[in-house]
């Protein structure tokens, strides 16, 4: 892999996309020079599961490869703070990042960088980045607007805050990832609903139509068990495209036994239809 890299990039000057996801790592930092070197023009590239990577990876990239929307570096766990704080000063046309498990790089210092520098940014995974808190997730709200998914699985230092600032300037979140992050509670629940409504005339009314289309469509709050069933169904509530029906698991609560009793509408009205059918004697 490493030497094909290495013989090909210079002769695919005008590539804009390229996946070297490995299940083998073999890619190595001098092949990613290379890329930075002749492929200009990359704007999606896929790097995950590249353990041998150091941060001279990311350096060579922030020079050679501004134009980058897209970017997977999940399991690269070898990738400093310092050095994608460094390449969001250069790589700042970021749509899609996606950080999961790299736990030396996304810490709070690397999501200022990124709140700073990627207001363009619509999809961040940072699952399992247990180094990430709320001062990094609140640097997030307030530096991207744009942000319309967003995995925190693992994340387990956030509290309600971060949730509560998702709410307040993330108006566009359609998923978000909570699973394990145990200091959550009803407060960002409430926070989740009430901004919801608080911001339905202000922005939505003149979108004809379009508001039953935004909001949550997916949220994972499995183990988070500090939940309340009356917080989580006013969630549901307000978010007619969470379901907890069969075959529509678009509200995940795993692991949350005090949760069984919340339900989506289409659930809801589902039992209603079975028990108002007739029953033929026998």
């Amino acid at each position: 892999m490493n030497n094909l890299v290495l013989s090909l990039a210079p002769k695919f000057t005008k590539l804009q996309t390229l996946t070297l996801r490995q299940e083998n790592p073999q890619l190595e930092d001098n092949a990613v020079e290379t890329i930075a070197n002749f492929c200009h023009d990359l704007q999606e590239l896929d790097l995950s599961k590249s353990f041998k990577l150091t941060d001279r990876s990311l350096y060579a990239l922030a020079h050679g490869c501004p134009n980058l929307t897209k970017l997977n570096i999940s399991g690269c766990t070898s990738f400093s703070d310092e050095a994608l704080e460094y390449l969001t000063n250069f790589c700042q046309k970021l749509k899609t990042l996606n950080l999961c498990g790299c736990v030396k790089a996304a810490t709070d210092r690397a999501l200022q960088a990124i709140g700073r520098n990627c207001n363009m940014l619509q999809s961040l995974n940072l699952g399992w980045c247990e180094n990430v808190g709320d001062l990094g997730v609140m640097s997030l709200a307030y530096g991207c607007p744009a942000l319309r998914c967003l995995d925190l699985c693992g994340c387990v230092l956030i509290t309600d805050d971060s949730v509560i600032a998702l709410a307040n300037k993330c108006l566009h979140l359609t998923s978000l990832g909570l699973y394990y992050c145990r200091n959550i509670t009803d407060r960002a629940m409430y926070s989740l609903t009430h901004s919801r409504v608080k911001n339905k005339p202000s922005m939505w009314q003149s979108m004809k139509g379009r508001y039953d289309e935004e909001g949550l469509r997916s949220l994972n709050i499995s183990q988070c068990t500090a939940l309340t069933p009356s917080a989580v169904q006013a969630l549901c509530d307000t978010f007619p495209a969470l379901h907890t029906c069969s075959g529509r698991h678009s509200l995940v609560m795993s692991g949350c036994l005090s949760l069984t009793s919340v339900h989506c509408a289409c659930a809801v009205q589902a039992h209603r239809t079975l028990n108002t059918i007739p029953h033929t004697a026998h």
